[in-house]
């Protein structure tokens, strides 16, 4: 079992900046990838970023070049540091981990954290 907390949602306004925090525990050395996923009102969930245990990274096209995903293995934890932000950037963000082995896999996924980017 992995656990995830999210952190660091807000209101902020357009161009502006926020840092999401997402600390996993539990079986954390079972996480194949771990990211971020987002939902906006009245819109299906979408692929915001993971990254893999080895590093590699999948970016959604919106949001390249604005938000980078970094993780700490130390403390367990993945960053979204999200940047130039706008309004079609509000949503409820998620993390999300796929953990297991190559015989079976588990999806797992945070509480959510709300931000709001106001024009």
């Amino acid at each position: 079992q992995v656990q995830l907390v999210e952190s660091g949602g807000g209101l902020v306004q357009a161009g502006g900046s926020l840092r999401l925090s997402c600390a996993a525990s539990g079986s954390t050395s079972s996480i194949i990838d771990i990211g971020w996923y987002r939902q906006a009102p009245g819109k299906q969930r979408e692929l915001v970023v993971v990254i893999s245990s080895g590093g590699s990274t999948n970016y959604a096209d919106s949001v390249k070049g604005r938000f980078t995903i970094s993780r700490d293995n130390a403390k367990n934890t993945v960053y979204l540091q999200m940047n130039s932000l706008k309004p079609e950037d509000t949503a409820v963000y998620s993390c999300y981990a796929e953990a297991g082995s190559r015989w079976y896999r588990e999806h797992y996924w945070g509480q959510g954290t709300q931000v709001t980017v106001s024009s």
